[in-house]
């Protein structure tokens, strides 16, 4: 299937490695240019030439954190025109609601609330004038079903998410489309850091916690930054402009519900 964006230009916020990176590689293949960010130089200079060498797309790499308004100066400046936004920082630690303090929502806040919506304010108004562009906002499957241990990230993430509800129907009319991709475990190094975390706890481990993890999983296992990066490259292509505001489940069945 031709997704009809080769020759649009992308910016992938955290795409070094993991999901993001399965987004920049996905829409490479379809042709699109990336400008890529994160905030390690190495490894975000490894994923850039990667991708340079295997899908012969332009490629540039920021080093920057995203998430501060420096960091989104430096990508923006670097970035130039964007057709296509993809939003990504890594979740906010775990803990339980006695754990946290004013500061911790405030970070929370910055990171997976408010640099998307700062990123969306800075290059909405040109996908407007041009009458096109594509949003994906990587959120995750706690914005529906909450995950107490992730307290921070539930409401962060579902403070974005009634953002992009509104905002998306205001900018459908001009050809924008907004939506938000809600990954369930997938098999990442934020699955590891959990999996540590549980298999710390619990005393077993890291192959018995994954067991136990997938048990739960309808599909038995994790997903991969593949077949994630495929779904976002399919919310970014001429096929999903009649998606708007829309909250794409990606968990294997996890959230056990109708609707």
């Amino acid at each position: 299937m031709d997704m009809g964006i080769a020759g649009k230009r992308a910016l992938v916020c955290a795409s070094s490695k993991g999901l993001g990176k399965g987004c920049a590689e996905a829409l490479a293949a379809e042709g699109v240019d990336l400008v890529l960010n994160a905030r390690t130089v190495g490894p975000l200079e490894e994923t850039a030439q990667k991708i340079r060498d295997t899908y012969g797309v332009k490629v540039i790499a920021v080093a920057a954190d995203i998430t501060t308004d420096e960091g989104r100066a430096k990508v923006l400046a670097a970035a130039g025109h964007v057709d296509i936004l993809v939003t990504n920082a890594g979740g906010p630690p775990p803990g339980t609601w006695s754990d946290w303090d004013r500061e911790d929502f405030v970070k929370a806040l910055d990171a997976n609330m408010l640099t998307p919506i700062a990123l969306m304010k800075a290059l909405l108004p040109a996908m407007i004038d041009q009458g096109w562009g594509r949003v994906v906002n990587i959120t995750s499957q706690s914005v529906k079903s909450p995950i107490a241990a992730l307290g921070l990230s539930n409401a962060a993430r579902a403070g974005l998410t009634g953002y992009v509800a509104g905002t998306s129907r205001q900018v459908a009319p001009s050809g924008v489309v907004i939506n938000n991709l809600l990954p369930g475990i997938h098999a990442t190094d934020r699955a590891v850091s959990l999996d540590s975390g549980v298999a710390k706890a619990q005393g077993i481990s890291m192959e018995q916690a994954i067991e136990a993890r997938s048990a739960g999983i309808p599909a038995r296992r994790y997903g991969t930054a593949g077949e994630f990066g495929a779904t976002c490259a399919f919310m970014c292509s001429q096929y999903a402009g009649y998606m708007i505001g829309q909250n794409i489940l990606l968990d294997g069945g996890s959230m056990n519900a109708t609707m």
